[in-house]
């Protein structure tokens, strides 16, 4: 009589199979790499509105079902190169001396205006992933302005602006009227006020209490 043995020996198999897995993701993180670097190039050579999909692939010499394999659209690719682009000029923002003005304020918001203006992809995408329905979502762009807010609050409290309100509701208004101020830069009717101009102006009503009439 012929006895089957129908025992298997799971940790076996498993230690058989973890290290194929291993080169597969190295593998994996280097076109995921290679792809974000080629993007990087392209952009930096032509601008992020230029930036096309067929172009990525062709000078990463991958196939397009390649990069879909990694980012499931360009935005999420872009949220990536742009993501991190905010985070260093914010790291750059934090290591200088806090504001102790509205106009101080306003000059070292600057920079993060300057990149998120730069070029009408840039501030879609950003608007585009600005939050999110589930924490799970939430992407470096998301994760960038919260840490704004956390770079700000500490400015709103330690400078020279109202104390009627919370500094973080006053780091809270000083982004929403950032955004007000950048996206009016894009509508032709209200184009012909600067961005910093128009930003002080809000920065200045709201940071400081005036005298009552």
């Amino acid at each position: 009589m012929t006895v089957v043995n129908n025992e298997f020996d799971h940790g076996m198999i498993s230690a058989m199979i973890r290290p194929m897995n291993k080169p597969l993701q190295k593998r994996a993180i280097a076109t995921r790499e290679k792809l974000l670097r080629t993007a990087k190039g392209l952009i930096d050579k032509d601008g992020f509105d230029a930036l096309r999909v067929e172009d990525i692939v062709k000078s990463a010499g991958v196939a397009k079902g390649t990069f879909f394999a990694h980012f499931s659209d360009k935005d999420r690719l872009l949220e990536q190169i742009i993501g991190a682009r905010l985070e260093k000029i914010l790291d750059e923002m934090a290591a200088n001396p806090a504001p102790n003005t509205p106009q101080e304020f306003t000059e070292a918001l600057a920079p993060l205006i300057s990149f998120m203006t730069s070029e009408r992809c840039v501030f879609d995408v950003i608007l585009r992933h600005s939050g999110a329905a589930a924490i799970a979502d939430i992407g470096p762009i998301a994760h960038h302005l919260m840490r704004q807010i956390e770079v700000f609050t500490p400015w709103c409290d330690s400078g020279a602006f109202r104390k009627d309100v919370a500094p973080e509701i006053l780091a809270e208004g000083i982004q929403g009227f950032a955004f007000q101020a950048m996206g009016l830069a894009f509508c032709a009717v209200s184009r012909e006020v600067a961005i910093l101009d128009r930003l002080g102006s809000y920065l200045s009503a709201w940071l400081v209490v005036g005298e009552p009439a």
